[in-house]
Protein backbone atom coordinates (compact mmCIF):
# COMPACT_ATOMS: atom_id res chain seq x y z
CA UNK A 1 0.00 0.00 0.00
CA UNK A 2 1.24 3.51 -0.91
CA UNK A 3 2.03 5.69 2.11
CA UNK A 4 -0.13 8.79 2.56
CA UNK A 5 2.27 11.64 1.78
CA UNK A 6 -0.45 14.29 1.79
CA UNK A 7 -0.86 13.90 5.57
CA UNK A 8 2.80 14.66 6.38
CA UNK A 9 3.50 17.95 8.21
CA UNK A 10 6.95 17.24 9.65
CA UNK A 11 10.20 15.50 8.76
CA UNK A 12 12.51 13.89 11.31
CA UNK A 13 15.88 12.47 10.36
CA UNK A 14 18.71 10.43 11.77
CA UNK A 15 22.08 11.83 10.69
CA UNK A 16 24.83 9.21 10.38
CA UNK A 17 23.92 6.87 7.53
CA UNK A 18 21.03 9.07 6.39
CA UNK A 19 22.33 12.62 5.93
CA UNK A 20 25.84 11.13 5.64
CA UNK A 21 27.20 7.88 4.22
CA UNK A 22 27.83 6.79 7.81
CA UNK A 23 31.57 7.31 7.62
CA UNK A 24 33.18 9.18 10.51
CA UNK A 25 36.67 10.64 10.62
CA UNK A 26 37.95 11.29 14.16
CA UNK A 27 39.74 14.60 14.54
CA UNK A 28 42.51 15.45 17.00
CA UNK A 29 40.19 17.63 19.10
CA UNK A 30 37.75 14.74 19.61
CA UNK A 31 35.21 15.98 17.06
CA UNK A 32 34.08 13.76 14.21
CA UNK A 33 34.13 14.84 10.59
CA UNK A 34 30.92 14.05 8.69
CA UNK A 35 30.23 14.76 5.04
CA UNK A 36 26.69 15.73 4.03
CA UNK A 37 25.51 15.88 0.45
CA UNK A 38 24.55 19.42 -0.60
CA UNK A 39 21.49 18.19 -2.54
CA UNK A 40 20.15 16.32 0.50
CA UNK A 41 20.74 19.43 2.61
CA UNK A 42 19.02 21.63 0.03
CA UNK A 43 15.88 19.47 0.18
CA UNK A 44 15.72 19.73 3.99
CA UNK A 45 16.08 23.53 3.82
CA UNK A 46 13.39 23.77 1.14
CA UNK A 47 11.02 21.64 3.23
CA UNK A 48 11.60 23.92 6.23
CA UNK A 49 11.01 27.02 4.10
CA UNK A 50 7.81 25.46 2.73
CA UNK A 51 6.43 25.03 6.26
CA UNK A 52 7.44 21.52 7.32
CA UNK A 53 8.67 21.14 10.89
CA UNK A 54 12.17 19.65 10.85
CA UNK A 55 13.76 17.50 13.56
CA UNK A 56 17.03 15.63 13.83
CA UNK A 57 17.22 12.62 16.15
CA UNK A 58 20.75 11.26 16.34
CA UNK A 59 23.16 9.50 18.62
CA UNK A 60 25.86 11.85 17.37
CA UNK A 61 26.50 15.14 19.10
CA UNK A 62 29.08 17.80 18.28
CA UNK A 63 28.92 21.60 18.12
CA UNK A 64 29.48 21.49 14.36
CA UNK A 65 26.63 19.02 13.91
CA UNK A 66 24.31 21.19 15.98
CA UNK A 67 25.20 24.27 13.92
CA UNK A 68 24.58 22.41 10.65
CA UNK A 69 21.17 21.10 11.76
CA UNK A 70 20.07 24.58 12.79
CA UNK A 71 21.27 25.93 9.42
CA UNK A 72 19.07 23.35 7.67
CA UNK A 73 15.95 24.74 9.34
CA UNK A 74 15.64 22.73 12.53
CA UNK A 75 14.58 24.77 15.54
CA UNK A 76 16.71 24.20 18.68
CA UNK A 77 13.84 22.53 20.57
CA UNK A 78 13.54 19.94 17.78
CA UNK A 79 17.19 18.96 17.85
CA UNK A 80 17.79 15.66 19.66
CA UNK A 81 21.54 15.01 19.56
CA UNK A 82 23.29 12.43 21.73
CA UNK A 83 20.03 10.48 21.84
CA UNK A 84 19.95 6.84 22.89
CA UNK A 85 16.17 6.29 23.05
CA UNK A 86 14.98 7.51 19.67
CA UNK A 87 11.32 6.55 20.15
CA UNK A 88 11.12 8.65 23.33
CA UNK A 89 12.72 11.59 21.47
CA UNK A 90 10.31 11.11 18.56
CA UNK A 91 7.30 11.08 20.90
CA UNK A 92 8.61 14.23 22.63
CA UNK A 93 9.02 15.92 19.23
CA UNK A 94 5.43 15.09 18.30
CA UNK A 95 4.09 16.30 21.66
CA UNK A 96 6.07 19.58 21.57
CA UNK A 97 4.81 20.36 18.08
CA UNK A 98 1.20 19.20 18.39
CA UNK A 99 1.73 16.42 15.85
CA UNK A 100 0.27 12.96 15.55
CA UNK A 101 2.92 10.32 14.80
CA UNK A 102 1.30 9.62 11.44
CA UNK A 103 1.95 13.24 10.37
CA UNK A 104 5.72 12.71 10.44
CA UNK A 105 8.07 11.29 7.81
CA UNK A 106 11.12 9.73 9.49
CA UNK A 107 14.42 8.75 7.88
CA UNK A 108 16.49 6.04 9.59
CA UNK A 109 19.09 3.47 8.61
CA UNK A 110 19.94 1.24 11.57
CA UNK A 111 18.51 -0.81 14.43
CA UNK A 112 18.09 2.19 16.80
CA UNK A 113 15.74 3.71 14.17
CA UNK A 114 13.40 0.73 13.72
CA UNK A 115 10.90 1.67 16.44
CA UNK A 116 10.49 5.16 15.00
CA UNK A 117 10.30 3.85 11.42
CA UNK A 118 7.32 1.72 12.52
CA UNK A 119 5.70 4.44 14.68
CA UNK A 120 5.74 7.33 12.21
CA UNK A 121 3.42 8.05 9.30
CA UNK A 122 5.98 7.35 6.59
CA UNK A 123 9.23 5.61 7.44
CA UNK A 124 12.07 5.91 4.94
CA UNK A 125 15.24 3.83 4.86
CA UNK A 126 18.17 4.41 2.51
CA UNK A 127 19.03 1.64 0.04
CA UNK A 128 22.08 0.72 2.13
CA UNK A 129 20.25 0.59 5.48
CA UNK A 130 20.50 -2.55 7.59
CA UNK A 131 17.86 -5.18 6.86
CA UNK A 132 15.94 -4.46 10.09
CA UNK A 133 15.52 -0.80 9.11
CA UNK A 134 14.52 -1.66 5.53
CA UNK A 135 11.91 -4.11 6.84
CA UNK A 136 10.49 -1.52 9.29
CA UNK A 137 10.29 1.24 6.66
CA UNK A 138 7.35 2.07 4.41
CA UNK A 139 9.73 3.26 1.69
CA UNK A 140 13.17 1.92 0.89
CA UNK A 141 14.88 4.54 -1.24
CA UNK A 142 16.72 3.55 -4.37
CA UNK A 143 19.53 5.85 -3.12
CA UNK A 144 22.02 5.23 -0.30
CA UNK A 145 22.37 7.39 2.78
CA UNK A 146 24.32 10.57 2.25
CA UNK A 147 23.80 10.46 -1.49
CA UNK A 148 20.33 11.61 -2.60
CA UNK A 149 18.11 9.42 -0.40
CA UNK A 150 16.89 12.44 1.56
CA UNK A 151 16.71 14.67 -1.52
CA UNK A 152 14.67 12.22 -3.57
CA UNK A 153 12.12 11.34 -0.88
CA UNK A 154 11.62 14.94 0.30
CA UNK A 155 11.24 16.06 -3.29
CA UNK A 156 8.56 13.36 -3.80
CA UNK A 157 6.82 14.46 -0.59
CA UNK A 158 6.76 18.11 -1.60
CA UNK A 159 5.64 17.30 -5.15
CA UNK A 160 2.75 15.22 -3.75
CA UNK A 161 1.59 18.32 -1.83
CA UNK A 162 2.20 20.79 -4.67
CA UNK A 163 5.06 22.44 -2.75
CA UNK A 164 8.05 21.59 -4.98
CA UNK A 165 7.47 24.70 -7.08
CA UNK A 166 10.04 27.39 -7.77
CA UNK A 167 10.10 30.63 -9.72
CA UNK A 168 13.66 30.76 -11.12
CA UNK A 169 13.55 34.55 -11.26
CA UNK A 170 12.65 34.85 -7.57
CA UNK A 171 14.34 31.74 -6.20
CA UNK A 172 16.77 33.61 -3.98
CA UNK A 173 13.87 35.16 -2.06
CA UNK A 174 13.00 31.87 -0.32
CA UNK A 175 16.46 31.66 1.19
Amino acid sequence: MEPNLKKIKAIALDIDGVMTRGELIPLADGDLLRIMDAKDSFAVRVAAKKGFIIAFISGGSTPGLEKRCLHLGCRPENLYLGTRGKLAAFNDFCLRNGLEADEVMYFGDDIPDTQVLRACGVGVAPADAVSEAREAADIVSEYPGGHWCVRHEIEELLKSQGKWVFDPDRFDEIF
